[in-house]
């Protein structure tokens, strides 16, 4: 191989290349005419490193994360690469059996060594890669010095060209997508949604106004969210529910809308309070629907011109991080579901053992609570009306209860209490207080008390209690009976 010829090829054509795409094409077109190797070159783009060009493989990754900490959070870490650990170190890996390399990426089964060489801008500082593979034997120590040449060249046109190319709406677009399905939470959500609205429309401020049970309301914050942004939410909470709510109905109305950017033409009344705020340009999309969702407001104080393919952009993030929510918001009901009772809403057995196993000894008390008499409502009146007695008894029971205390049905007619005092005589007074609160619903219950004790299992203060419980049965039901220290 004329490995000189090699560097004449490429040192050529580079010079006329006008793009930095044109620039690393025609690199990795040069190398293909010389070795069939397949040839990539990956540029640092926000935090991937993006196939700028390819040839001569049937399959080529179109981005590696540039780091160990490129992966969303949320999402399964990347594996790691030899095209990552040459970028991340700036230092040259020849691997001469790709199988003995656990870093090596498969891009064609048929490979057997690797070459991957850091592209550099003129500061030395590594701004992608260019990486070889091949199929047959090579001598790779004599590629190496070509390859790392070429790579030199490459980095020199490409910083002369203003440097590797910036990130494109389109992956933008695509990489807070990402971020939305990886938000755990609401608020991680809103504030993914706020700064890709903010990233894709290239404007300085964006604010989510959401409907809701209580009216409409201003969604959560940015972590920090700039001037104009804070004068926009002050305006907007100063302004009051039912402007909020025209500018809702406004956006479900009549679609998306944005500014043009001219002075002298004035906003319509729903958006005065923006300009108020100092917003000239606006962009207003709605989100969900009319009934549980709202719009999305992006605005900037410099009068620009939002095109169309902005705002289409952000309607797609709008509805993305719309079906986020509304997933989120679906989990959090299927889990209150599956820890909660469905016929009192009352938390059950589940959620009841993982809260007994925080219990403070000789502070937590639990209060076995079972209803007087209430096989003989099922068998006299049927298990809709037992069904009916239990819900009420419940609201009673909760209702008697005091701010942080938690009860539990733990069966058919069974209930547990789980209260905080600072001695055993405060955890009767709620116990009485319970019995009370059953006699006005019409039935009466009997109630067992037990403080765990140091170095005792849960399971054998619950039983205490149990016990207690049928203290007060034996002894004619309808009332309290306390467990000894």
């Amino acid at each position: 191989m004329d490995h000189e010829r090699v560097l004449r090829d490429v040192t050529v054509r580079l010079p006329t290349a006008s793009t930095v795409p044109e620039a690393c094409q025609w690199t990795v077109a040069a190398l293909a005419r010389h070795t069939p190797a397949t040839a990539t070159v990956l540029l640092r783009v926000h935090d991937r490193l993006r196939c700028v060009a390819a040839t001569g493989a049937w399959q080529v990754f179109s981005h590696v994360p540039a780091t160990a900490d490129g992966t969303p959070p949320g999402r399964h870490r990347a594996e790691p690469s030899v095209v990552r650990r040459v970028y991340a170190s700036g230092v040259t890996a020849a691997v001469p059996d790709v199988s003995a390399d656990p870093d090596y990426l498969p891009v064609r089964p048929d490979v057997t060594a690797e070459l991957c060489v850091p592209v550099r801008d003129p500061h030395g500082r590594p701004i992608g890669v260019l990486d070889l593979q091949w199929s047959e034997p090579v001598v790779l120590a004599a590629w190496r010095e070509t390859a790392e040449l070429v790579a030199d060249r490459l980095g020199g046109r490409i910083a002369a060209l203003g440097g590797p190319p910036a990130e494109s709406r389109s992956e933008k677009l695509l990489r807070h997508a990402a971020a939305f399905t990886a938000a755990p939470t609401d608020w991680d959500l809103m504030t993914a949604a706020l700064a890709a609205a903010r990233d894709v429309s290239a404007l300085s401020a964006a604010v989510l106004v959401l409907t809701g049970r209580q009216g409409p309301r201003l969604g959560a914050p940015t972590g920090t969210p700039g001037e104009l942004e804070a004068r926009i939410r002050a305006e907007l909470a100063e302004a009051g529910p039912a402007a909020l709510d025209r500018m809702i109905d406004r956006a479900h109305r009549y679609g998306s809308a944005y500014t043009l950017g001219e002075a002298g033409h004035p906003p319509t009344e729903e958006y005065l309070p923006l300009t108020r705020a100092g917003a000239r340009t606006l962009v207003a999309v709605p989100v969900g629907t009319p009934v549980s969702g709202g719009v999305l407001l992006v605005a900037d104080e410099q009068r620009l011109r939002p095109d169309p393919t902005t705002v289409n952009l952000i309607e797609l993030l709008a509805g993305q991080a719309w079906t986020c929510l509304d997933r989120l918001r679906t989990l959090a009901r299927l889990r209150e579901q599956a820890s909660s009772d469905p016929l009192t809403g009352l938390r059950h057995t589940g959620s009841f053992g993982k809260r007994i196993a925080t219990a403070t000894p000789g502070r937590t008390a639990l209060l076995a609570i079972d209803v007087d008499g209430f096989k003989d409502v099922n068998d006299t009146y049927g298990h809709q009306a037992g069904d009916r007695l239990l819900v009420g008894l419940a609201r009673a029971l909760e209702g008697a209860l005091r701010q942080g205390d938690e009860l539990y049905r733990t069966g058919g007619d069974e209930f547990v209490a789980v209260i905080e005092v600072s001695r055993p005589e405060e955890a009767v007074r709620i116990a009485e207080r319970l019995t009370e609160a059953a006699r006005h619903t019409g039935r009466t219950i009997s109630v067992g008390v037990a403080l765990p004790r140091p170095g005792e299992s849960l399971e054998r203060t619950l039983h205490r209690a149990d016990q207690a419980l049928y203290a007060v049965k034996r002894h004619g039901r309808d009332g309290v009976h306390l467990s000894a220290a």
